[in-house]
């Protein structure tokens, strides 16, 4: 079929439906509405941060709008990629990791609370090589250490400085045994320069 035949045939199609008549009308204009009304909530979500589509159904449900019609919406969001649960876990993988140096551990989690699949989260990880994830630790627990002012006095004052610099590693999400060693590493070297 040529493109010329698909166009006659759409306007004999059109013409034969305004000849029969209205019939059952094209759109329901209060469902277009009510649509409409959860369409422009989203928008508005979406506008704040990237979402998954998860988490827009909860946020979008918890506002009391039909659920049929809220996953209508998100379809066509989907369709018109203003969501893509794919690319979102990779995003949120990078801009955390980088920005905030967060774990492959703890953004696991974070991704698995926003809803996306154990698969896109897997792939989004990956863009994390482990020497990636020790050198940001590397890097949290020297800078930490570098707010200690001076060297401490005694056994105790040596392990308080050293459970600070784990506790920011661990907020993190890194492993006990990593945030340890990388924590005591980067503290003897602090000392050293004091």
């Amino acid at each position: 079929m040529t493109a010329e035949q698909g166009k006659a045939e759409k306007l004999e199609a059109l013409r034969e439906m305004l000849q029969n008549g209205p019939g059952e009308p094209i759109l329901d204009p209060l469902l277009e509405e009510q649509k409409a009304s959860i369409r422009r909530r989203a928008l508005l979500l979406l506008d704040q941060r990237a979402r998954s589509r998860a988490e827009l159904q909860r946020r979008l449900r918890d506002l009391d709008f039909d659920p049929e019609l809220v996953d209508e919406v998100l379809a066509d969001l989907e369709r018109v990629n203003l969501i893509d649960d794919e690319l979102f876990a990779r995003e949120w993988v990078r801009q955390r990791h980088q920005v905030r140096g967060k774990s492959r551990r703890h953004l696991d989690r974070e991704l698995q609370e926003k809803g996306v699949a154990p698969a896109l989260r897997t792939a989004a990880l990956e863009q994390i090589e482990p020497e990636d994830e020790a050198d940001t630790a590397r890097t949290l627990a020297e800078k930490k250490a570098r707010s200690i002012r001076q060297a401490p006095a005694d056994r105790k004052e040596y392990d308080k400085y050293l459970r600070r610099i784990v506790g920011v590693l661990a907020r993190r999400g890194y492993s006990e045994g990593l945030s340890f060693h990388i924590a005591k590493t980067a503290l003897d070297s602090r000392i050293a320069e004091l």
